[in-house]
This record gives C-alpha cells, sequence and structure tokens, in this order.
C-alpha cells in the first residue's frame, strides 16, 4: 500500500505536465496561425512527415557522435539557441508588444532569461517549466503544420523508430543517459521524494562516471544500470523525455486545427478524444516504468493518442477515410 501511494505524487505530476503541453498547444494555435508560423506550404502533404523523420535520424546519429567523442558543448549551445528560439513565438503571440528601439522586449527578454536560467540554475523546475513552453510552442508549430495524414504519419513513424531504439539497437538509451548530464529541458523532471535536487544529483551521477572512465566499464555499468532496472525505494526522480509529451499533441493540435467536430468541454472532441488516449497510454507507460524498466513511450502515448482521435473522429460522425486523411487519395 505504501509503495503504491508513494507513485501517486509522480503520476500526478507526470499527467499535469502533458495537459499542460497538450492545452497549452491548443490554446497557440490561433495565435500561430494568425502571426503566420505555418512551415510548410501544404500542410497535408504526408512527404513532410518523410522529410522531418529523416532530419531526425539525421540529428541522432550526431547527437550520438557528439557523445562519443565528448562534445557536448555543442549540443548544449544548439539546445539552448533552440530553446531561446521557440520561446520567442510563445512569448510573441502572448504577451503584449513592449518596443525599445526598435526591440521588443516583451518577447526577446522573457525569452533570453529562460536561456540565461537554464544555463545557470538548471535545476528541475527551471527545466520543467522551459520544457512545458518549449513542448506547447512546438506542438502547435508542427499542429498548423502538418495536417491529419502527415501527423498520423509521423507518430507512426516515430512510434515505431523508438521501440526498434529502446529494445532493438538500445541507441536511444545511450543517447538518453548522455543528454541527461546536460540538465536541459531535453527531458521533464519529476521528483519523487520531497527536497530532492536535479542539480545535486546530476554531480553525483558526474563522478559516478568519472570513476568508471578510470575502470574502463562505463558502457557496461551504464548497460546494466538501464536494463537490469532499478530499486524504486531509492529512487528520487522520474524522467520523461520531452519528446514524448510532444510527439502525441502534434495529433491533438492538427487534429483541432483542421477538423470541425463538436466542441466538449472547451475542447473540439477529436481532440479532447486524444487527449484521453495520450493519458491512457501514459498510465500504463508509468505502470511499466514503476516496475524499474527503461522503456519505450512513443508506441504506448502515440498509439494512445490516434486510437482516441479515432474513436472521437467516429463518435463526430466522421467517415474513417476522412478520418485517416485518406479521402484526396480514394
Amino acid at each position: 500500500m505504501k509503495d503504491s501511494l508513494r507513485g501517486v505524487p509522480v503520476i500526478v505530476g507526470v499527467v499535469a505536465l502533458f495537459l499542460v503541453v497538450q492545452f497549452g498547444a491548443l490554446a497557440l494555435l490561433e495565435p500561430f496561425e494568425s502571426a503566420g508560423l505555418q512551415s510548410t506550404e501544404n500542410p497535408q502533404n504526408p512527404l513532410n512527415s518523410i522529410f522531418y523523420v529523416a532530419f531526425l535520424l539525421v540529428a541522432t546519429a550526431g547527437i550520438l557522435l557528439v557523445i562519443k567523442y565528448d562534445q557536448q558543448w555543442i549540443l548544449r549551445g544548439f539546445i539552448l539557441f533552440t530553446s531561446g528560439f521557440i520561446a520567442t513565438y510563445v512569448f510573441g503571440v502572448v504577451l503584449p508588444t513592449v518596443e525599445l528601439a526598435g526591440v521588443d522586449l516583451a518577447t526577446y527578454g522573457p525569452a533570453v532569461a529562460l536561456v540565461v536560467a537554464l544555463y545557470v540554475y538548471p535545476e528541475w523546475w527551471v527545466i520543467d517549466s522551459a520544457g512545458a513552453i518549449l513542448g506547447m510552442g512546438a506542438a502547435a508549430l508542427f499542429g498548423i503544420s502538418f495536417g491529419i495524414l502527415p501527423a498520423l504519419v509521423l507518430l507512426t513513424v516515430l512510434a515505431v523508430y523508438d521501440a526498434i531504439s529502446v529494445y532493438g539497437t538500445e541507441h536511444m538509451l545511450t543517447l538518453a543517459e548522455g543528454v541527461m548530464e546536460l540538465r536541459l529541458p531535453i527531458v521533464l523532471v519529476v521528483p519523487a521524494t520531497r527536497g530532492y535536487s536535479f542539480l545535486e544529483e546530476a554531480d553525483g551521477d558526474a563522478e559516478v562516471v568519472e570513476e568508471e572512465d578510470i575502470e574502463g566499464d562505463e558502457e557496461s555499468e551504464s548497460e546494466e544500470r538501464q536494463l537490469e532496472g532499478v530499486d524504486e525505494e531509492e529512487r528520487e526522480a522520474y524522467f520523461i523525455g520531452l519528446g514524448d509529451a510532444v510527439m502525441p499533441t502534434i495529433l491533438i493540435a492538427s487534429a483541432a486545427h483542421f477538423l470541425d467536430t463538436p466542441v466538449v468541454f472547451g475542447v473540439e472532441l477529436v481532440a479532447l478524444a486524444a487527449i484521453v488516449g495520450t493519458l491512457i497510454g501514459l498510465l500504463v507507460l508509468m505502470r511499466m516504468v514503476f516496475a524499474g524498466r527503461a522503456h519505450a513511450g512513443l508506441p504506448l502515448l502515440n498509439g494512445g493518442a490516434i486510437a482516441g482521435y479515432l474513436v472521437g473522429a467516429v463518435a463526430a460522425g466522421i467517415p474513417l477515410v476522412e478520418a485517416l486523411g485518406l479521402a484526396p487519395y480514394v
């Protein structure tokens, strides 16, 4: 009983972060579209997804090379720049314009402050706050740029890729462990104990890595930690990739933007159903994570979002062919 209750705050925290990203993305759809931030000329072209997946594969290979050759400063700089860049989009449509010498302080001021905070004091709540802002911004940008079929293709391909990279090649575990040391909003951090500090834990991990380097067993011990599980009584925090929150939210945002269905609780029915499906997948994933092993998140999260979306579309009276975005091709 005590063990099960111990996990409740963690589940609440993870669900809350997902909901912030999801509803934040929905709130940004109209402002982003009005600001002309759509990044594709034809949002209904499924090749958009293929191009993005290809870019992701190249980026993943680059990150692995950076980690292999211990040049994390390159990745840190890129992520900090990207964080600030996406943040300017969010703050630019949310905050009223305050110009000084031709510069919108309401847009660039908070974005610079976010980057500085991440660089100077990357505590877990700073990372989560930045991650929520970046997550909702990225999901909204993809939501207005990817129609239903491209979004479905993207989520399906990435779910398969995530499963292969975690259970097959296992290179995603290497990547995850490498980026954890950067203390940046690539992951969302949910404390499991009161008074937890991500800064202190990261410092402790760095010392352990140094010892392993001396012994020459870093790679084998890393895999052992990932694959053999963790004692849940000793775990101080749980980590979930920011992409695990963003990817299913792309479909949620796309469905809300491109389809016209009944509004339930202020949200398009198809989007609400996709949110529910994502959260069901998240709860199943958390149950598996509590068992103490690393798991691929996107098969459950994307799968839940797609299943929920299709249920919502059918309930709204949308033909399945149209719900899948295949109507123009049949």
